[in-house]
């Protein structure tokens, strides 16, 4: 049997095709998984529980018809998706996991993460995320209308693509002693994320020790998928 794991469909009514191939992926492929990991911006955005659009909609639907044949589906926050609260997970059945996450699988450790923290160069998106992530601040976004909360999530996805734009594609991307530092932590030799939508396996070394780094792609063009059984992982496109 095997494990998969997926990230960064960014699921949203203007994007189709990619709420298409992720619910033919449930039903075929996941559908006789293990388990499905999926670490982070499964939707574009989520400002709430209360307001999810007509694609996310389906997608939930989708994970609750795996979940209810009893394949289990564990859910990470990502940097678009970080609201994602109880009544997400009421709805589809999977369950949220807290990032950073040390897993199992089959005999070896496995340090899961969205990948965002680790981009540790972007200073400013760095200042962002850690007040996106404050309690008090959640709350107060929360506290406003639907209309509000949709127009600020507008402006903020906006102003990211402008950011992004704007800085050198290397500050996107995660930093090394960041990375070092996680695995160290973690005590693991695989790291596995998403976030940079820069799918590979990499090869590194920690303290003398030969580790891996393994990211997985987004879903804009085709699906990232990595499937992880007693050989190994093996990470694929899935073709659209």
């Amino acid at each position: 049997m095997t494990v998969l794991f997926i990230s960064d469909l960014h699921i949203d009514a203007g994007r189709p095709a990619i709420a298409g191939q992720f619910l033919s992926f449930l039903s075929q492929e996941a559908a006789h998984a293990d388990a499905l990991y999926i670490l982070g911006d499964l939707f574009e955005s989520w400002i709430g529980d209360d307001d999810p659009d007509p694609a996310q909609t389906a997608a939930i639907a989708g994970i609750r018809s795996l979940t209810s044949h009893g394949v289990p589906c564990f859910v990470m926050h990502g940097n678009r998706d970080f609201l994602l609260a109880a009544e997400f997970c009421r709805m589809s059945g999977a369950d949220l996991l807290p990032d950073p996450l040390l897993i199992t699988l089959y005999g070896e450790t496995v340090l899961l993460m969205h990948g965002d923290a680790l981009c540790t160069d972007d200073t400013a998106y760095q200042r962002l995320r850690t007040t996106v992530r404050d309690a008090d601040w959640q709350r107060r976004f929360l506290a406003l209308s639907v209309a509000s909360r949709r127009a600020l999530a507008g402006a903020a996805r906006a102003g990211s693509q402008a950011h992004t734009a704007a800085i050198d594609y290397a500050i996107t991307d995660v930093n090394t002693d960041s990375v070092v530092s996680a695995l160290r932590g973690a005590g693991a030799a695989t790291l596995l994320h998403g976030h940079t939508h820069r799918p590979a396996i990499h090869a590194l070394e920690v303290d003398g020790r030969p580790c891996t780094r393994i990211v997985l792609g987004d879903w804009y063009d085709q699906g990232s998928v990595l499937r992880w059984d007693q050989h190994g992982p093996h990470l694929t496109s899935l073709t659209r």
